[in-house]
């Protein structure tokens, strides 16, 4: 059983005692995240969490022209959303790869819930997604979705990039 504080300092976690079964279900997890969420939404701060990455930027639409489509070097755009799965998966590794490509490519980040006219226009229907965008365009045969290991987005990036310098 968790046990809720009146401020947000700590929280203690009680393991639960099964007599009856190992396979016994244990119900009391519902009333326990209904607690944990009233609990939360009753301090702003915390709510909305932002993440701080080293060379990924979090873009809006209003951001979109000028960070991407004037931008001199390509820039992969990542359409994510907060809850997506897969998009908290593929985060480490975009993370890696703004580091690794730095001085090949841009990285930006745009949420998917809060910019729904780049949605539509570039027919985002699966999260995460990946588009390579080089002197305003989108480069044909870039576009990915869905969470990829660090060594497939290398290859993915390698070989658009590979593209991009033989065009």
């Amino acid at each position: 059983m968790l046990s809720i504080p009146t401020t947000p300092s700590t929280y203690t976690l009680h393991k639960p005692h099964y007599t009856s079964s190992i396979f016994k279900t244990n119900h009391s997890l519902l009333p326990f995240r209904n607690q944990l969420k009233s609990r939360f939404q009753q301090y702003p701060s915390l709510q909305k969490v932002t993440s701080i990455t080293c060379g990924v930027t979090l873009i809006d639409q209003t951001q979109f022209s000028e960070t991407v489509l004037k931008s001199d070097v390509p820039v992969l755009v990542e359409f994510v959303a907060e809850w997506c799965g897969p998009c908290r998966l593929i985060a480490p590794a975009i993370e890696w790869a703004s580091q690794e490509y730095k001085d090949k490519l841009k990285v930006v980040k745009i949420d998917h819930d809060s910019n729904p006219q780049l949605i539509e226009e570039y027919r985002v229907y699966g999260l995460p997604a990946l588009i390579l965008f080089h002197k305003g365009k989108e480069i044909g045969e870039s576009r990915r979705e869905g969470a990829m290991t660090k060594v497939k987005l290398k290859e993915y990036l390698d070989g658009v990039l590979e593209s991009i310098a033989v065009a």
